[in-house]
């Protein structure tokens, strides 16, 4: 992973600690007895609670890594503006083309989650839109075609 800065808001990097205090208070623990137990198994060339346990060790482990790195490179995001679009701010955009509005959050991507409508700041709509203001219009590129979008409300 590199070691690039990520961007998060206040309650992003407070979830991520308590993922990684989870993970290694609690997940890592149960692993480790998971592979104590599986090893008094016995032979461990045909054990499947073993090579289970040694999945559920590599997955934890890695998930670890990952957060000490995030954490580590964590940029938080508290100077949200509400005079133009900014990681952190919400907005409400209009579809130009049909007339939908939808409001998102923009966040940094290990943040970014489609279904409570918050977009990563590398995403097509919000790379096309940081930095203007309400009433701009914008052409976001998609993997999907061109379209345009209409800053209507920053919050």
């Amino acid at each position: 992973m590199s070691n690039k800065e990520v961007y998060v808001t206040s309650n992003g990097l407070e979830e991520m600690k308590n993922e990684l205090d989870h993970l290694i208070n609690v997940r890592r623990p149960e692993v480790i007895n998971a592979l104590k137990e599986a090893r008094a198994l016995g032979d461990l060339s045909e054990n499947a609670e073993y090579d289970a346990a040694r999945n559920d060790q590599a997955v934890v482990e890695n998930r670890i890594k990952e957060l000490e790195v995030l954490i580590e490179n964590a940029k938080v995001i508290d100077d949200v503006s509400t005079d133009k679009v900014t990681i952190g701010t919400n907005i409400k955009i209009e579809y130009v083309e049909d007339g939908d509005v939808e409001t998102y959050t923009i966040v940094g991507s290990t943040e970014a989650d489609p279904f409570e409508n918050k977009i990563s700041n590398e995403s097509p709509i919000a790379q096309a839109i940081l930095g203007l203001k309400v009433g701009d219009i914008a052409s976001v590129e998609s993997p999907n075609g061109k379209y345009d979008v209409k800053i209507v409300e920053i919050f």
